[in-house]
């Protein structure tokens, strides 16, 4: 499943990144955090992978 938003993107890269070990965990906030927990590497790749050009910054919920 692709990221919706660029925001949602960069948590995913982020939390990625932590789960690789690549960056320490405690360094990650709010939805990173919460990715990096909840998440498999294979979907955090998917939304990680995700093109951000013409994407919005942020979706409303």
């Amino acid at each position: 499943m692709p990221a919706k938003s660029a925001a949602q993107q960069k948590a995913a890269g982020a939390a990625l990144s932590a789960k690789r070990g690549d960056t320490p965990k405690s360094k990650l906030k709010g939805a990173a955090k919460h990715m990096a927990s909840s998440m498999s590497e294979k979907q955090l790749e998917e939304f990680a992978h995700t093109k951000r050009k013409g994407k919005p910054e942020h979706i409303a919920k």
